[in-house]
């Protein structure tokens, strides 16, 4: 089988940071096209359900002449993913297979990836290119605590980790007690977590008396596999004086290494190259220039085990073509801070979890661990915001818990709008989680 040509140096760890990241503009759009048409063609060939889509557009591989004919092409989802479970959608032969992932929801058929090895070279190399945009480099120690195994984000960042020739602790998650005690006896420099199970550790930490500054030597943070806002990572460096770094990958797509965030903070630098960005109206589908928000939609364009065309991420964020101080040619998408599928619908309201986060970061005195909790009445919905005040601010004084509550109802009603109930509770009172946590329980009527 010939696969689409790939830079001998796609790997080295002698040249951690592909030239590719600097490409010029005009050249690396002719090698998007190329390898664009090149995908479409090998799927068009193997991949039955994407050439049946294209046969009833009356779209061939021949008609994509140029980047823009890709608004001719179908899109996917992940229920198609479901839909031909185990792997419809596979397009290289068993024999080059060599690893799957899967991922799933709490319903329903899990999605399985099938990789070739070029896959997860590929996979890899972004995963390195992010880890050196941070700032890592050979001598790092990182401390994996990403779940390994079927979910793509604990192996992605431990090959790349290794492929920096970094010391890699795969310690997975769970087991907080144990996670602080490697990380200050092997001198952990970096950790890559879920933002939500880094705060558990750092709930842990603050328990032992742990001074993150003073006791160890982590500098540096690697977080994704959920949306965290601009005010979440602020009190994460804060608390703990490490630099919060965004990582940004899907399953369907590769693991986390599809993106990261350059120390100018412009964004997040997508490895286009590879995997080709558009911005779309998630409701007329139709593409959305550069600057303008929308869903994020994703082409593999060098990928052979699962050719993923025009992928709906449902993650909305835009795309910018500024010139990023450091140099770096690729696009950068804003930070993901929420899904078009995590939209809540109260009162009428469209409201997503990461402004009322932001809301209540706001306000110093409450943790930055909340619970939304919807309930259905026989008028109207019921929507309570449930969120840990600080040990420091904890008090018996009911005037200042009172005055403490309208401070905190005031700054998440001047974001979204709505007055919803505010109940404040002890510290660690509300579930953690050592994965993605779940921060809404909608048990309205449906």
């Amino acid at each position: 089988m010939v696969y689409p040509e790939l830079p001998h140096d796609v790997n080295s760890p002698t040249h951690p940071v592909s030239a590719m990241d600097y490409m010029p503009v005009e050249p690396l759009r002719a090698l998007q096209l190329h390898r664009l048409q090149w995908t479409v063609k090998y799927a068009y060939e193997r991949v039955p359900l994407f050439r049946k889509r294209c046969d009833e557009r009356g779209v061939r591989p021949e008609h994509v002449k140029t980047l823009a004919d890709i608004k001719l092409l179908p899109f996917s989802k992940k229920v198609d993913l479901r839909d031909e479970y185990p792997m419809g959608l596979r397009g290289a032969p068993m024999d080059e297979i060599v690893r799957f992932h899967c991922s799933s929801g709490t319903t329903g058929k899990p999605i399985c990836i099938p990789n070739t090895m070029q896959d997860i070279e590929v996979w890899k190399n972004g995963a390195m290119r992010c880890l050196t945009m941070y700032g890592i480099r050979a001598g790092d120690v990182i401390q994996v605590a990403y779940g390994y195994g079927l979910f793509t984000g604990g192996l992605g960042l431990h090959y790349g980790g290794e492929g920096l020739g970094c010391a890699v602790l795969p310690i997975s998650g769970g087991n907080t007690e144990r996670q602080i005690m490697l990380m200050r006896d092997l001198g952990v420099t970096a950790i890559a977590a879920t933002p939500s199970y880094f705060l558990r550790i750092m709930d842990e930490a603050k328990k032992q008396g742990v001074d993150f500054r003073r006791d160890t030597k982590l500098r540096h943070g690697i977080f994704g596999a959920e949306p965290w806002t601009d005010e979440m990572r602020e009190t994460i460096e804060r608390e703990t004086g490490i630099i919060a770094h965004d990582i940004y990958g899907l399953t369907e797509i590769a693991g986390p290494g599809v993106a990261g965030a350059c120390p100018h903070r412009t964004g997040l630098h997508i490895w286009e190259d590879h995997f080709y960005p558009e911005i779309i109206d998630p409701d007329t589908l139709e593409p959305l220039p550069d600057g303008e928000l929308g869903e994020l939609v994703f082409t593999t364009i060098s990928r052979c085990g699962t050719p993923m065309i025009r992928y709906r991420t449902r993650d909305l964020t835009r795309l910018h073509t500024e010139k990023c101080p450091c140099g770096r040619t690729m696009r950068v998408m804003d930070r993901v801070s929420a899904r078009s599928d995590d939209m809540l619908i109260i009162h009428g309201v469209n409201v997503f979890p990461g402004q009322i986060e932001a809301g209540l970061l706001r306000v110093p005195e409450v943790a930055p661990h909340y619970q939304i909790v919807l309930e259905s009445t026989d008028t109207l919905d019921r929507f309570e915001i449930k969120v840990e005040v600080t040990p420091e601010a904890f008090s018996d004084d009911i005037r200042h818990l009172e005055d403490l509550r309208k401070r905190v109802l005031d700054a998440v009603k001047s974001i979204i709008g709505l007055t919803p109930k505010i109940s404040l509770v002890e510290p660690n009172t509300l579930p953690r989680s050592e994965g993605k946590i779940k921060r809404v329980i909608d048990n309205r009527r449906k």
